[in-house]
């Protein structure tokens, strides 16, 4: 993987905030991705060409709600991710023609032990609880 360039690891566009990422896939061959920070969204989701980039092969279907209501079929792989503030192996939605961009969705950004702040709309380590 090839090492993040220093600064502000968040890039941001009217609103919406974005970061870059590596994906690996299960033969090493990896993409870089520019991912929408989705702290709506459960799953994280890759774009159809970059999952089959990196080899990636559904293991599981599952049923996901669109914001207007509407229910969609999708299968679920896992691949090695890679933000600059760490890297963990994660679910990921295999993206179908015509779905979204690149998202980064909640469960992902906990597996990586972090927070977003939709206010400073920056990534943070967070603080977990061990009972």
């Amino acid at each position: 993987m090839t090492p993040f360039a220093t600064g502000n690891p968040i890039l941001r566009s009217m609103g919406i905030s974005y970061v870059q990422g590596i994906v690996r896939g299960p033969s090493g061959s990896d993409a870089t991705v520019r991912f929408l920070i989705d702290s709506g969204a459960i799953c994280s989701l890759l774009p159809e060409p970059v999952w089959q980039a990196i080899g990636l092969a559904p293991l599981r279907e599952m049923d996901f709600s669109l914001a207007d209501g509407t229910i969609i079929r999708r299968s679920v792989s896992e691949c090695v991710l890679a933000l600059p503030q760490g890297e963990a192996h994660t679910p990921v939605v295999l993206g179908q023609p015509g779905d979204a961009e690149p998202l980064l969705g909640v469960v992902t950004l906990e597996i990586l032990g972090l927070v977003f702040d939709p206010f400073r709309r920056t990534l943070h380590p967070m603080r977990a609880l061990l009972v």
